[in-house]
């Protein structure tokens, strides 16, 4: 007789949305491993700003409803939900600068920015979810990557929530500082306004050398800014 696909089975409704529940953090607790600590990072794409990282441990009987992708979730849905989760979780926060991205590279300076965030919580995490294909190096406990992280775990899920807001924030102070650019606006990322900015102003502080259109600049070619 042929087996029949388990009506939860991840790949008979392939186009349904994820939606992130506790799961993977009870699955982690009935081996005895926790506190679990979600994290994830914001701000990997953009041009400038650094990429910020938060790490999250939820109390189980005090989840915030709505947790979800913070890229799901409008920016005030995302602010009601950041000081929920300050209030009722373990959180922390860390980041790399635009000039440690330019020196490690992006995705290196993501996973340290994790890591410390993971090293900072108040309480001792025993199990890392990360998001995305990596789990940190230098965890001092247990860690697994959770592809779509943030749309399967809710610990994942209010991570990204935080390390959004956070950034955003950043951004927004940014701008008040280099006001020719707009960073209060697109935080960084490379809208039309922003690489015509960088061609009308030249690269700031606050922009990553190291990314191709900022390159460029420095060799005095801005025609790829206009691609």
């Amino acid at each position: 007789m042929k087996r029949r696909t388990p009506p939860d089975s991840p790949g008979l409704f392939p186009d349904l949305p994820l939606v992130p529940d506790f799961s993977l953090e009870s699955r982690a607790k009935r081996k005895d491993l926790w506190p679990v600590a979600g994290t994830d990072e914001a701000g990997r794409g953009p041009l400038a700003g650094p990429v910020v990282a938060a790490a999250v441990i939820l109390d189980p009987k005090r989840i915030p409803e709505g947790l979800n992708d913070s890229k799901k979730l409008s920016a005030a849905q995302r602010e009601v939900l950041y000081e929920r989760i300050l209030l009722d979780a373990t959180v922390s926060i860390a980041s790399s600068s635009p000039r440690r991205i330019d020196l490690i590279d992006i995705r290196k300076a993501s996973l340290d920015a994790m890591r410390r965030a993971v090293a900072g919580l108040q309480l001792e995490a025993r199990h890392v979810l990360a998001d995305g294909r990596d789990v940190p190096m230098g965890l001092l406990c247990s860690g697994e990557a959770v592809v779509k992280g943030d749309a399967r775990s809710v610990s994942i899920a209010a991570a990204s929530i935080v390390a959004k807001v956070m950034r955003d924030r950043m951004m927004a102070r940014a701008g008040l500082v280099y006001p020719d650019y707009g960073f209060e606006v697109h935080a960084g990322y490379g809208t039309d306004r922003h690489r015509s900015a960088i061609v009308t102003h030249g690269p700031c502080p606050l922009h990553r050398m190291s990314f191709r259109p900022l390159k460029a600049v420095t060799a005095n070619d801005c025609e790829i800014l206009q691609d």
